[in-house]
């Protein structure tokens, strides 16, 4: 590297570790220092766990995601999609918005493109569901939950009006739960709305592989918190697996089947396959084999953390542990990763990951919650509120901080908003009507 010119630094990834680790670099490093440039293809970072309740309608979904042209404004950020990295060139190849093919040097890479859904080849699942990872995926369900009531109530085929009514997620983790719990809330609210419609007709069913669900938390809070969703209707089949889903048949490997016409996919993630087109090294899981400094394995002008990453998780007693897919690491590790950045450039000396574990709260609807805070389990009301308050904490900036606080505010004297735009999906369709008419 030049040291008479700036140091090229590119940032793969403009979620959690990407955005929080370019916020943090620009300001610390003058632009004789270091350029900074973040590629995504979206110009948004996404707050994850305010999905459920953008979903729901609790919040506004534009609060939920932070433009990174507006907080990154010390950073050149480019619309694209990273499609190779060439460590040997130091050359990463984008394939910009346009569509037009770019290779762009470096000195100093960061690799955090986060994860993807991890898929299982289930026949008619790519035809039939939808998983929860964007805000787009969050919006769609919203609509397409309450344009299933829309139908429902006005058929007059009582089989059609069951499959329209069952809403089936698969995966018991933290976004399956919480995703079906704030929907379920919010189709109960909007009920009353339809003189047909009453909440148990409604059929929502948790279909999960493992024994338990909520493996983030402890066995007790996790059975707590099944009892509770059962006490509200829901069908919960642990240790089973789906066999297939097509033409809408949802078939379990338990031996029940029935008609859905929604399937939530919320079984786990992987990492961005993009990591497949690289010479950098891999693990078993697709993940890049990472220091506890977060530098790739012998590679130290290459950092990586987050999802994508296999970072050792040096708290844990288990052998070659490492750190999970979590929004807790992402944030907590993106500021480590700055920090050793910032030492590696200045010839300072680069400290290791150690995550000391807070604990894990979720959302189970409105008033509704469960929180481990370390060790100390708290339920309810109490639960609900801490989810609140420490995500809120945890957003970034001023701006949307307030947005989502006056959402909840005038959540307080007004019910949500239970209509379906669904046509904001397809918004040509009666443009083209007309024009074809």
């Amino acid at each position: 590297m030049d040291s008479t010119q700036p140091a090229r630094i590119l940032v793969v990834g403009g979620g959690y570790v990407g955005m929080y680790a370019a916020l943090r670099l620009q300001a610390k490093l003058t632009g004789e220092e270091a350029s900074i440039t973040v590629i995504d293809p979206r110009s948004y970072m996404t707050y994850q766990p305010f999905l459920a309740e953008a979903a729901a309608g609790s919040v506004e979904p534009r609060h939920v995601v932070v433009p990174l042209r507006e907080v990154l404004d010390g950073c050149q950020v480019l619309s694209g999609e990273v499609t190779g990295i060439d460590h040997t060139r130091r050359s990463v190849t984008v394939r910009v918005a346009d569509g037009h093919v770019e290779q762009l040097g470096y000195d100093l890479l960061v690799v955090a493109p986060g994860s993807v859904s991890k898929t299982v080849p289930v026949p008619g699942l790519a035809e039939h569901a939808v998983g929860f990872k964007t805000l787009e995926e969050a919006i769609y369900l919203r609509n397409h939950v309450l344009s299933r009531m829309d139908e429902a109530a006005s058929t007059v085929d009582p089989e059609l009006r069951r499959k329209l009514l069952s809403f089936v997620f698969v995966g018991g983790g933290y976004a399956g739960i919480e995703a079906m719990a704030e929907l379920e809330d919010m189709a109960r609210q909007a009920a009353p709305y339809y003189q047909n419609i009453v909440p148990d007709d409604m059929r929502w069913v948790l279909v999960e592989a493992m024994d338990r669900i909520m493996p983030e938390v402890s066995a007790p809070l996790a059975s707590y918190t099944l009892d509770r969703l059962t006490e509200r209707g829901f069908e919960a089949y642990l240790n089973t697996t789906l066999r297939s889903v097509e033409d809408g048949h949802v078939v379990l490997d338990n031996g029940v089947e029935f008609d859905a016409d929604t399937v939530v996919w919320t079984a786990g993630v992987k990492p961005n396959p993009m990591l497949a087109d690289t010479d950098l090294p891999l693990d078993g899981k697709g993940r890049l084999r990472c220091t506890t400094k977060l530098q790739v394995e012998g590679i130290p002008n290459i950092f990586a953390a987050g999802d994508c990453a296999a970072v050792p998780d040096v708290t844990s007693k288990e052998p070659d542990a490492v750190c999970a897919p979590s929004a807790q690491h992402a944030t907590r590790q993106a500021k480590r990763l700055a920090s050793n950045v910032l030492a590696w450039l200045r010839g300072g000396r680069l400290r290791g990951y150690r995550h000391a574990y807070a604990g894990s709260v979720a959302s189970l609807g409105l008033y509704r919650g469960v929180a481990e805070i370390y060790g100390v389990k708290v339920r309810g009301v109490p639960a609900w509120a801490l989810h609140r308050g420490y995500h809120l904490a945890t957003m970034p900036t001023a701006h949307r901080k307030s947005r989502i606080a006056v959402d909840w505010a005038l959540s307080l004297p007004f019910r949500r908003q239970v209509v379906a735009t669904g046509e904001q999906h397809t918004p040509r369709r009666q443009f083209v009507r007309a024009s074809n008419g």
